[in-house]
């Protein structure tokens, strides 16, 4: 198990800037993940869970408590599937809460499984994508999920189906209740041709390519989808594209993305941002809210 004191932050988290955590962990097995939330308890110490760090912000000051890391559990498997009617024509893909959506992605693609190209090209891990109901470009985590695994944080382990995870936009009930940690999940998908889906794939890696900053570190797009607007757009209409405070930048090429554009701090990153939620409050009567998870001292978390 990987551990780190006094942990630069900035180098486990997709923006590239941010604090310290006191310590940081990294288990590679199901017995060293429960290792490291049994120390934490006995400690008494503060810990949050983390995936690859691609939805998450660490603030200046840092975190005064653990984080553990679930990017070493990366198992990923083609499942049998059962022999039932209605599995045929359906393939199964079972994979830790570590796994990259592109390892997944590719995967589907070597068997000829559709219907996971929407998240081919999300910088996140599955647990992550679970947590949040990752989606993009009309597929979301729920449209292939049949069941999770997690664990809590005193090591019980417990099954879940899909139908059971409250999956909404950006939400599932594991966003309600931090106990609980993802620690693998089961996809179901349906068998189609492997020309489509790589066509597809490649498709979509173009469009980010030409609508996204993938060129500087970020954590994709930083608010969430208000009802009935779009973010990216109420930002551009409010006239904050281009708007730049420290090294964090409101993405000229794409208004829904806050980029470090030039060695940016935490600090820049969350002033840009409550200045673009005050900004489209007051032009629009709309509440931005962000994404991405604000991680600051034990107790002061920003949602």
């Amino acid at each position: 198990m990987i551990r780190i004191e006094n942990c630069d932050m900035s180098e486990h988290t997709s923006f590239r800037c941010g604090g310290r955590a006191a310590i940081y962990l990294e288990p590679e097995t199901l017995e060293e993940l429960k290792e490291a939330v049994e120390a934490a308890n006995r400690e008494s110490r503060a810990f949050i869970f983390m995936g690859n760090g691609s939805n998450m912000l660490f603030a200046e000051e840092g975190y005064d408590g653990w984080v553990i890391s679930l990017r070493g559990l990366k198992d990923l498997v083609l499942m049998a599937d059962s022999g039932a009617e209605e599995d045929q024509g359906y393939g199964y893909i079972g994979a830790d809460a570590g796994c990259s959506l592109s390892a997944i992605a590719k995967l589907a693609l070597a068997n000829r499984l559709a219907g996971f190209e929407f998240a081919s090209g999300i910088p996140g891990s599955l647990g992550g994508a679970v947590l949040m109901n990752a989606g993009a470009y009309g597929g979301e985590m729920k449209d292939v999920l049949v069941s999770v695994r997690t664990m809590d944080i005193f090591g019980r382990i417990r099954d879940w189906k899909a139908e059971e995870l409250e999956l909404s936009y950006r939400h599932s009930c594991f966003m309600d209740d931090r106990t609980q940690i993802i620690i693998s999940a089961v996809i179901r998908l349906p068998r189609g041709d492997r020309a489509d889906i790589e066509a597809k794939m490649k498709d979509l890696a173009e469009r980010r390519r030409e609508k996204q900053p993938l060129q500087y570190p970020s954590a994709g797009s930083f608010f969430k989808r208000p009802e009935g607007h779009f973010a990216g757009k109420l930002i551009e209409d409010a006239g904050l594209k281009g708007l730049q405070i420290g090294g964090a930048q409101v993405s000229d090429l794409h208004a829904g993305f806050i980029i470090n554009k030039d060695r940016a701090t935490a600090t820049d990153v969350i002033e840009l941002m409550h200045v673009v939620q005050e900004t489209v409050l007051d032009r629009f009567g709309v509440r931005l809210e962000p994404e991405v998870q604000i991680i600051r001292l034990p107790e002061k978390e920003e949602n």
